[in-house]
């Protein structure tokens, strides 16, 4: 079992958001704090795509998913990864 940053999302929560969600909520998928988040944004360099809304981003949920590369039925991504050297 993995143990998240506190306020962190894991996979399961990750694939039970609606299709798009606020820049706060993507920040806690990749581990980021708000005011990191938000600073990514400004200079452009957020981990996945944004739309910015007014004076919100959104973030679209399939991207970042795709950018996490999570794909349903993975698990947690607390077991080990199989040896090559086998």
């Amino acid at each position: 079992m993995t143990t998240l940053a506190r306020g962190a999302l894991g996979r399961d929560e990750i694939l039970k958001l609606p299709a798009a969600i606020d820049i706060e909520t993507a920040a806690r998928a990749f581990g980021l704090g708000r005011t990191t988040a938000y600073a990514l944004a400004k200079s452009g360099n957020f981990p996945c795509g944004l739309i910015k809304a007014g004076q919100s981003y959104r973030v679209i949920t399939a991207d970042l998913i795709r950018v996490l590369q999570i794909l349903p039925g993975q698990g947690d991504g607390a077991e080990p990864c199989p040896s090559d050297a086998a």
